[in-house]
């Protein structure tokens, strides 16, 4: 028996079969420790196969997987946790107040969405708290990631505004929402789809930060061609299971000027001859990249034994 994992609480496995019917299923032992860098060996989006015995369900097998997207674990700097995966669309949900836009959480996103090659896209939501000087800005800053080729919507869930073009980004697909507390995440599900009933919750007036909903990732239907996978709302969006020699081809940017570098090893950082950091020293490329870009690349020198 095959099924699709729509959630995971950890020891339990929500899964839904070829007729649509929800089980409750355990993992067999084995698969538990098939991959001991991963803290969750079985992640929603899964395809796996099911025994039955009576009226207690167990995984036996997971499917290979197209794609997955995966983080540094929150608590174990050396281990993995795999996010979701068979993913066709990557979105991280964000916002440039209320919580305070993080650009730092976006291009780690980004990088590990190009990692696994999974299309992405950012979605700014709350455009409605936004003033003239403000809007204008966050429209340079959509025409700056387009420059790079990564496109963007700004919405406004609670005015109702941009959910039309949402439904019809998603449609037929299985998209995985991420971004970090108080975005609105929750809120662009209910307009969604709203027997979805996600839990909402607000920012606090204090210090700008979300209050988590989601406790766990879970797959969400929105009509029988299209699936959102709800993530928790994440502190942090930990780089891992890369080399930091790789990390530069994470970067289109990059990866386009790349060629006209004097050494095929160049890392843009300080060798003679580099044709992409000039182009951000001259403001001709985001800056907020290249000081993302050299703060990765330490962070995983450091990851390294």
């Amino acid at each position: 028996m095959e099924g699709l994992v729509v959630k995971s609480t950890g020891s339990w496995y929500k899964v839904r079969l070829s007729d649509g019917k929800i089980i409750d299923a355990r993992s067999r032992g084995k698969l538990r420790t098939a991959n001991s860098r991963n803290t969750n060996h079985i992640t929603v989006g899964d395809i796996v196969e099911i025994d039955e015995t009576g009226e207690d369900f167990s995984i036996n097998h997971i499917q290979e997987r197209k794609n997955y997207i995966i983080r540094k674990s929150t608590k174990l700097s050396k281990e993995t946790h795999i996010i979701a995966a068979n993913i066709d669309l990557a979105v991280i949900v964000t916002s440039l107040k209320e919580p305070k836009l993080k650009f730092g959480f976006i291009d780690r996103f980004l990088v590990t969405a190009q990692a696994y090659q999974i299309p992405a896209r950012i979605v700014f939501n709350k455009t409605d708290l936004l003033n003239t000087k403000e809007k204008a800005y966050l429209e340079d800053l959509r025409a700056a990631y387009r420059n790079i080729g990564y496109e963007s919507e700004a919405i406004s869930v609670s005015k109702n505004e941009g959910i039309e073009t949402i439904k019809a980004l998603i449609e037929g697909k299985i998209t995985l929402f991420s971004g970090t507390s108080g975005v609105g995440k929750s809120s662009l599900l209910n307009a969604l789809n709203p027997n979805i009933s996600a839990k909402v919750s607000h920012v606090s007036a204090s210090n700008e930060k979300g209050q988590h909903t989601t406790t766990f990732a879970e797959m969400h239907e929105i009509n029988p061609a299209s699936f959102i996978i709800d993530t928790p709302g994440l502190k942090s969006f930990g780089l891992i299971d890369m080399e930091p020699e790789e990390l530069k081809d994470y970067f289109p940017e990059m990866v386009r000027l790349s060629e006209q570098c004097k050494f095929g090893n160049c890392k843009h950082l300080n060798e003679p001859g580099c044709a992409v950091k000039p182009e951000y020293e001259e403001s001709r490329l985001p800056i907020f990249r290249y000081e993302n870009y050299v703060h990765f690349y330490e962070e995983l020198k450091g990851l390294k034994p």
